[in-house]
């Protein structure tokens, strides 16, 4: 049996392309895939999560998605994640079952935010529930507090979750929280675990505190910024990796005060790598032609220290 190759670098949190009458456009994944490893050198991806609006779609659109991605990145991607979270338990279930059965590297589980849990007890009872239905497949616990209100801390999930979990591979940490982040990563000497940070403006420091490497949506049409930054953190040449963070900080925080959402992360992807991502699905609304003109504008004014 082949060793699994350790989830570490960029994932690309994907997006969900759109027809423009709001059906899932699942012709375009090929090229999405292509893209994304040719000209973004990410070959991870991490599919129905905040960004591909997992929550918005049916069962059946998420298992279709993460079949079309499966074979789409069949000897082209490394991982592919599965994202099966959802408000209710037999929905998590049988999007895990589905997960195995297509052969998915990996599914992840966010908190349920309706009805929540309120301590870490609730929270690996709910978790384990899941990955059991998968028990051969690694289970990543999706924290994003900032979405789910649920703020239990990853460093107390974490003391014993592997008795209960045995599957358990890791984090898709997506809040702003180093401290918690740093002491999760303290305690995992083995280095049984992976942390992926998922708050794309604030990588470097994330890497700084021993973070894998991270899943992000801005991975997506800046991976080959991002990955240059994670070579010169690794060398280390530390100036030059804030360069690219600063850089693509600054196109962040632009973006965020004109309103940055899935529906502009859509508009952005677009209007890089031309494949159409069309628009979200309601209550999201696309994002409007004043948006992407001036985002376009402020990303082509940039200039990253590898000259392009």
């Amino acid at each position: 049996m082949t060793p699994r190759k350790k989830l570490e670098g960029l994932v690309a949190a994907t997006i969900t392309p759109m027809t423009p009458d709001g059906q899932i456009n699942l012709p375009v994944i090929r090229q999405y895939v292509d893209y994304l490893v040719n000209e973004q050198n990410v070959k991870n991806v991490f599919v129905n999560g905040t960004t591909g609006e997992g929550l918005s779609l049916s069962v059946q659109e998420r298992k279709q998605l993460a079949e079309e991605w499966m074979c789409q990145g069949k000897d082209k991607l490394d991982h592919v994640i599965i994202h099966v979270g959802a408000l209710n338990l037999p929905e998590c279930q049988e999007l895990a079952r589905h997960a195995a059965v297509i052969g998915a590297g990996g599914i992840a589980v966010i908190a349920p935010f309706f009805f929540k849990p309120t301590n870490k007890d609730e929270l690996v009872a709910f978790l384990q529930k899941i990955a059991s239905e998968a028990p051969e497949v690694p289970f990543y616990y999706y924290h994003i507090p900032p979405l789910t209100g649920v703020k239990i801390r990853v460093e107390e999930l974490l003391d014993g979750i592997k008795a209960q979990i045995p599957n358990f591979q890791g984090v898709k940490f997506s809040d702003t929280d180093l401290l918690d982040l740093a002491q999760c990563i303290n305690k995992n000497e083995t280095g049984e675990f992976e942390f992926l940070y998922g708050v794309d403006e604030q990588l470097l420091g994330a890497l700084a505190v021993g973070a894998n490497g991270a899943v992000g949506s801005t991975y997506n049409y800046l991976g080959r910024q991002t990955n240059l930054m994670l070579q010169a953190f690794a060398k280390p040449d530390l100036a030059l990796a804030q360069k690219y963070q600063f850089l693509a900080g600054e196109f962040l925080n632009f973006v965020i005060k004109l309103g940055f959402g899935v529906a502009q992360t859509k508009a952005v992807m677009t209007f890089v790598s031309g494949i159409p991502m069309g628009p979200p699905r309601l209550p999201l609304v696309r994002a409007s032609s004043e948006f992407i003109v001036k985002a376009k504008a402020k990303l082509d004014s940039i200039v990253w220290p590898d000259g392009d």
